[in-house]
């Protein structure tokens, strides 16, 4: 199947999609998956990072569709920020030090440097945040209490990328179960996996390497996406808008095609036929 940008399909202008970025502070060497909709022009992206020298960063870097805040976002209480020696594991949870160090150069990227007192907001408080389309969560541990002050936000979201962890890396952190769980009970049903991560129990080594597993998964990035059993609740610029994200970011021609086929049963549209059209030819 080859891939094409979807707005090859549309006659009209493209709806704008808003993505909200909770944790943006990338891990060097990584993308985000939705850097597509942002190269084309589909989108803009609120995003808010506590580490206030990455929010800055994330700024000065940003184009004109991408603005960040040095926001912790949370339960709206007052926390200790945990300032780690690599900064995107930084986090409002003591690190699990004894499960840490049982992995090959896990421990090591998560020292806290310092412990300092700080404000967090709710997401549901914050109006920047209203009109969510797609959500994205990376918050080492502390993605269970934004979730559960989300739900006016949520009620309107179509999918949600959430950091997923299998062992408490973190303190009393909730684990996947939880969080899948709570995204479940605002009406979104698991969609993927972007790959799995882990390290190996000290004091082996998979080729000298120690970022990579040889048995144990420790966390991943799971994707959730409002329930497909009940894709008629949604308008048909939400279908659009879901369609477009999930071509975009995560390749689900599957799940696309059947968004545009709802859509198409309210509008009287052809655009699920030309979708399965296109992407089914060939790649010559």
């Amino acid at each position: 199947m080859s891939k094409f940008q979807f707005r090859e399909l549309l006659d009209g202008a493209a709806p704008k999609i808003k993505i909200v970025d909770v944790g943006a502070l990338p891990i060097e060497g990584m993308t985000n998956s939705w850097n597509s909709l942002v190269d084309q022009g589909l989108c803009e992206v609120m995003g808010f990072e506590p580490d206030e020298e990455g929010c800055a960063k994330l700024n000065a870097e940003a184009k004109p569709s991408q603005r960040y805040l040095p926001y912790a976002i949370a339960d709206g209480k007052p926390a200790t920020f945990r300032q780690c020696n690599f900064p995107m594991t930084s986090s409002l949870l003591e690190p699990n030090a004894a499960l840490l160090n049982m992995f090959s150069g896990l421990g090591e990227l998560i020292q806290v440097l310092s412990r300092d007192p700080i404000d967090t907001h709710r997401l549901d408080d914050i109006d920047a945040a209203a009109g969510t389309d797609l959500l994205k969560l990376d918050v080492q541990g502390a993605e269970l209490m934004v979730i559960e002050n989300a739900t006016k936000v949520l009620a309107d979201t179509l999918v949600v990328e959430t950091e997923a962890e299998f062992v408490q890396l973190y303190e009393n952190q909730p684990l996947f179960a939880e969080v899948d769980q709570a995204l479940r009970r605002q009406g979104f049903v698991f969609h993927l996996f972007l790959g799995f991560a882990g390290r190996t129990f000290k004091p082996m080594l998979v080729a000298n390497d120690p970022a990579r597993a040889l048995s144990q998964v420790l966390w991943s990035e799971a994707v959730y996406v409002r329930d497909f059993m009940a894709l008629d609740g949604l308008s048909a610029e939400q279908l659009l808008k879901m369609a477009i994200i999930l071509h975009e970011a995560y390749n689900s021609c599957d799940l696309v095609h059947l968004c545009l086929k709802t859509r198409d049963a309210k509008t009287g549209d052809n655009l699920a036929a030309r979708y399965l059209a296109q992407i089914t030819q060939s790649d010559d």
